[in-house]
């Protein structure tokens, strides 16, 4: 969309509004970065005013161009803009509590929070690789509903710092390699960080880079609004994903702080605010926007109700308005929950031994046919996750139409970009890597359960029954680590069944991103009851009860279910009554009534718990003189059976530990 609204108020007249904003929040709140939006203003004045699509009365507007502020740090760059165009609930007084408890105007973006901001951002270039993922789905949307309906862009603000997080390189070599067209980047090429100038630490040809990694780019003066607009206006009809560096000057207008480090960060103090107001020509008092401007930018945000207008009348007449409108709002079709019970009592009356990464592609090749906005992929270890179906051909150019993307070894852009995904709508995002490799996607993952967007996590090879790969790859801390970060739901499913029921959670799981971790090694059938009802989604529940006189409790999760199960056969043939509670999502648990949760752990009765990892976590579980067997290091090369030997993860040590706390009861 390109309209031309220079009638109603100079380019540079519309950028000061911008400026002034955000240098009167910074120094009201004495706090936040003023020198990205004194920089950038004029980029994002033309980019507004004459590019993006967008209605500022419908934010959530379903075909409207994305624009994700990568470098969160300037947030008062886009609440300035939010506010001018007439975002709902962006009222001046928004703009002056900035960074204010209970504010709509946060330190920095925050998805959910403020009406019109796509994507959180902060830790920076996340909002770089989530753009990637935003406009992958566009075109897998496109490919399957059509330029009607889907025909949009999404345009990505980055810094310096953006593109030295590494991140960077993986998302930006995964667009160029996707040929992702519809993905345009504003790059702040003002060549300073906090430290100062970027030549202290890097000597990086942006542009070059991006290049031979499959961009068309451009360089511009970022301060020449005409410039700029020739240089979107050229975007518009690339073939490649495009760069366009714009030289800034940051902290535009501060005498003796523009172009500085110092001019990063503020507040500025009134000697250099001023100096701005010069400079500027600006003789308004803070927080006043003149009529006539205030007028033009109210303008640019309605500009695309007509165009929004229009799309609606073809989706009220296109024959994929319901399964659009459907894609849309994430529903899960009825139909799912009868076809996943169906494969839960296949499962389980089969008995079979097998790895549950194995069972979760079993799972997925009933979910993949069932719900076609599932879009896949993995991280080079297709063959090991499991995670490509029949149904899930590979997403690539030219067809994007495909639900498999080959992330190759970039875990960090995969998880960040599925974050994107999941945000921009219509797909619903799941990848898989090994679980050792968490590490790599944690800052994205940490980002999805702040933002409460359903992500799947497939991490297979979740302890040390991965064997002779050895301690580099065997995850004993990971599992109490992501189970560390709120909002996250960890899943560890003990079999077949467990997986099934564990997909079927995760899918149910709208406002929380989802990790589930499976084995390497094979694993014995457990569950061989047909319920309806889905144990896992409670979190936690009794997979075995005593028969003879209840004395302890045997709590498990995953692979060491088996072994607990072992632990009790043995108690019980001593006459010594042992539950076993399988515990597949320790959040789901928490979630549970006090009296479900009590009545499965047993009350006051002695536990022990056995998990193949370290012990964080379980003592929520545990009363001071329980057991836990695991891992209090890191693991070893060998067969897996030897290790858990070799560490002690045994069907005797849970019935050592088992007798050693009910003596202490008897005490």
């Amino acid at each position: 969309m390109v309209t031309d609204t220079r009638m109603a108020g100079s380019s540079s007249e519309l950028a000061n509004c911008i400026r002034m904003l955000s240098i009167d929040a910074v120094e009201r709140a004495k706090s936040g970065h003023v020198g990205l939006p004194l920089g950038m203003a004029d980029v994002a004045t033309v980019l507004f005013s004459r590019f993006l699509k967008f209605d500022a009365a419908a934010p959530d507007w379903p075909d409207r161009d994305r624009f994700v502020l990568s470098a969160g740090h300037g947030s008062m760059l886009q609440y300035a803009l939010l506010h001018l165009t007439g975002y709902p609930g962006m009222t001046m007084d928004q703009i002056r509590d900035f960074r204010q408890l209970g504010s709509m105007t946060p330190g920095h973006p925050e998805y959910g929070h403020t009406p019109g901001v796509e994507t959180t951002t902060g830790p920076l270039g996340q909002g770089l690789a989530n753009a990637v993922g935003m406009a992958i789905a566009e075109r897998h949307l496109n490919a399957r509903f059509g330029d009607d309906l889907v025909d949009h862009r999404t345009y990505v603000i980055v810094g310096d710092g953006c593109l030295m997080e590494g991140v960077s390189q993986e998302a930006i070599t995964l667009a160029g390699h996707l040929r992702l067209n519809r993905l345009i980047v504003l790059f702040d090429d003002n060549r300073i960080t906090i430290d100062g100038a970027t030549s202290l630490t890097d000597r990086t040809d942006q542009l070059t880079r991006f290049h031979a990694s499959g961009w068309n780019v451009t360089e511009v003066d970022g301060h020449d609004p005409e410039a700029v607009a020739e240089a979107l206006e050229a975007a518009q009809d690339s073939e490649l994903p495009v760069l366009i560096a714009c030289r800034t000057i940051i902290g535009f207008g501060a005498e003796g702080i523009a172009g500085t480090g110092a001019a990063h960060g503020g507040p500025y103090g009134a000697d250099a605010v001023a100096s701005v107001r010069r400079s500027l020509g600006w003789s308004h008092a803070p927080f006043e926007i003149p009529g006539h401007l205030r007028e033009a930018w109210a303008a640019i945000g309605a500009r695309g109700a007509q165009a929004h207008a229009a799309w609606h009348k073809r989706l009220s007449a296109s024959s994929d308005r319901e399964l659009f409108s459907a894609a849309i709002a994430g529903e899960i079709p009825q139909t799912v929950a009868v076809e996943i019970a169906a494969h839960r009592a296949a499962v389980a009356a089969g008995g079979k031994v097998d790895a549950t990464r194995k069972w979760s592609g079993a799972a997925l090749e009933v979910l993949t046919a069932a719900i076609p906005e599932m879009l896949g992929g993995s991280a080079d270890l297709t063959g090991s996750n499991n995670t490509r179906t029949k149904q899930t051909d590979v997403f690539a150019p030219p067809d994007y139409a495909g639900r498999f993307i080959h992330y190759g070894v970039r875990e960090h852009a995969m998880a960040a970009a599925m974050n994107g995904m999941a945000l921009h709508g219509g797909v619903i995002p799941y990848s898989g890597t090994f679980l050792a490799f968490a590490d790599y996607s944690r800052p994205a993952i940490r980002l999805g359960a702040l933002m409460g967007v359903r992500v799947i996590h497939v991490m297979t090879h979740d302890s040390i029954g991965l064997g002779e790969d050895g301690p580099t790859h065997q995850p004993v801390e990971h599992v109490a680590a992501l189970r560390a970060i709120p909002n996250l739901l960890v899943f560890r499913p003990c079999d077949g069944v467990e997986t099934a029921e564990c997909w079927e959670a995760a899918l149910a799981s709208t406002a929380a991103p989802s990790v589930i971790a499976l084995t390497r090694q094979n694993v014995a059938a457990q569950r061989r009851d047909t319920a309806a009802e889905n144990l896992s989604a409670r979190g936690g529940y009794v997979l075995f009860p005593a028969e003879a006189e209840e004395k302890v409790v045997l709590l498990a999760t995953g692979s060491e279910v088996e072994i607990a199960a072992a632990a009790r056969s043995e108690l019980e043939s001593r006459g010594i009554g042992a539950r076993v509670v399988s515990l597949p999502c320790f959040e789901l648990f928490a979630s549970q009534p006090d009296d479900w949760r009590d009545a499965v752990l047993g009350g006051e009765l002695p536990k022990v718990a056995v998990e193949a990892g370290v012990r964080q976590g379980w003592d929520a579980f545990l009363a001071p003189g329980d057991r836990f067997v695991g891992m209090d290091g890191f693991g070893a090369s060998a067969p897996y059976k030897t290790l858990y030997e070799h560490f002690g993860v045994t069907p005797a040590a849970v019935v050592a530990a088992a007798m050693s706390v009910i003596d202490r009861t008897r005490r």
